[in-house]
């Protein structure tokens, strides 16, 4: 591990602090905070700022959640981040996402279209920085002008998380390195 959680004797009010758009305040602390937000503490500022984001595309995006859920484990599969994914799993249930459809995801192909629009829109978005016009039609016949932007501004979000979690070395409970 590049860069391990915040010991609990450097975490100050400032660290806890930076975590307050996203985690209550019975979690701002070395063992609530989980290891992904325990190493990001390390950089407070730097934190705060990309939570907000953060926040925003898990929380209030216009994005159906089932939509947000397959962009990220698309987006951890092809990043072989396993923290996002094993996060994500569970939410990607409570979001109406079957076993099967999480495995649609892991081969970037599914039966339904509109999902298989989504999962391309990832692949395009990594691959190319763009989106095909047939992708953008796809997906429009579905999803609104900020819908859209959502997606784009998610796929990005999370491909910055799982850059991050996977150059510090974060990794889901009980499958530390």
């Amino acid at each position: 591990m590049r860069l391990p959680p915040l010991p609990a004797d450097e975490w100050d009010d400032r660290s806890r602090a930076a975590l307050r758009a996203l985690l209550p305040r019975d979690r701002r602390n070395p063992e609530g905070a989980g290891p992904a937000m325990a190493t990001l503490v390390r950089h407070p500022d730097l934190t705060e700022a990309f939570l907000g984001f953060g926040v925003y595309v898990l929380f209030r995006s216009s994005l159906p959640p089932r939509v947000r859920e397959l962009v990220v484990l698309r987006v951890a599969h092809r990043t072989r981040c396993a923290y996002e994914w094993d996060s994500h799993v569970e939410m990607a249930a409570e979001s109406g996402i079957s076993a099967g459809d999480i495995e649609t995801v892991r081969r970037g192909a599914a039966a339904d279209p509109f999902d298989h629009a989504v999962l391309t829109a990832v692949d395009e978005l990594a691959e190319h920085s763009t989106l095909t016009d047939a992708t953008w039609s796809a997906l429009a016949a579905h999803l609104d002008e900020r819908q859209l932007m959502d997606l784009v501004f998610t796929v990005g979000g999370y491909s910055v998380l799982a850059m991050a979690f996977n150059t510090f070395g974060v990794q889901p409970a009980g499958h530390e390195r």
